[in-house]
């Protein structure tokens, strides 16, 4: 286990575009308000993006916390550590697979977390080589597939689940995002990418659906903003469901550690 981290939570996807990070940093920023403490890492070496969501601006980098370590950077009252911290963002990460995992192994395990309840894993989006790897090298609790209810989005969260399956890491839930568009002028609701694939992965996989979450502009634009729904709108609907699925999280995670410890592999 990485010293002071009670618990890691992976939240993947099958493919990009789904709104995994998003729903990452809600989910984080959500656990914070139920009261836990929580860091997150952004494990997409070659497209971080948690910086600008959580509006920590362009150039600003971590301190040495000693020798072979640093300090995270906070925001919103969680702990955060990307590659975008390190880096010049508009440069592209131009590394094979190998460099990557180190990279990556780098943030996690050279970052000074302090004592944390939850640490939350923003995993890059696919299921190849990198994505294995990164699975293998971290003690996970638990995992979180984030999905729309389009077909072809949960054909690739089934190899998403499948994956963790392989190495032996518990699933804890569905996250279904995008259910329904919620026009901004009228209210008018429309399951524009289908309806039910969230549950029916949920149920065919013996796991559970976490939460059904909106597509809204204001989720986007708070995110692109730098203040995450569950910040920008504390008691709103949308903040309301991040919270319940922080909570379903929770009860996963805790049931996992009734039936045995946490797994580590690639000892």
């Amino acid at each position: 286990m990485i010293e002071g981290v009670k618990h890691i939570v992976a939240v993947a996807s099958g493919k990009g575009g789904v709104g995994k990070s998003t729903v990452t940093a809600n989910l984080a920023l959500a656990m914070a308000a139920e009261g836990y403490r929580v860091g997150l890492l952004d494990a997409d070496i070659y497209g971080p993006s948690q910086a600008q969501m959580l509006g920590i601006g362009q150039g600003v980098r971590p301190q040495a916390a000693g020798e072979n370590s640093f300090k995270p950077l906070e925001a919103h009252g969680i702990k955060a550590m990307s590659m975008a911290f390190m880096v010049d963002i508009t440069e592209p990460m131009v590394w094979r697979g190998p460099m990557v995992a180190g990279a990556f192994q780098q943030l996690l395990n050279q970052t000074d977390w302090g004592e944390l309840d939850y640490l939350f894993i923003d995993m890059p989006p696919g299921t190849g080589d990198i994505q294995l790897t990164l699975a293998q090298k971290v003690p996970v609790s638990g995992a979180v597939i984030v999905t729309t209810p389009q077909d072809i989005a949960l054909l690739d969260a089934r190899k998403g689940i499948e994956m963790f399956r392989k190495v032996n890491v518990p699933v804890l839930g569905v996250v279904e995002n995008m259910s329904l568009h919620v026009c901004s002028n009228c209210g008018h609701q429309e399951p524009i990418f289908g309806e039910g694939g969230g549950e029916h992965i949920a149920e065919q996989y013996g796991t559970s659906l976490l939460g059904q979450l909106p597509l809204e502009l204001a989720i986007r634009e708070q995110a692109d903003g730098g203040k995450p729904t569950v910040v920008a709108e504390p008691e709103g609907e949308v903040t309301a469901i991040f919270r319940s699925i922080a909570r379903s999280v929770v009860k996963g995670v805790e049931s996992q550690s009734e039936e045995g410890p946490s797994i580590s592999f690639g000892d």
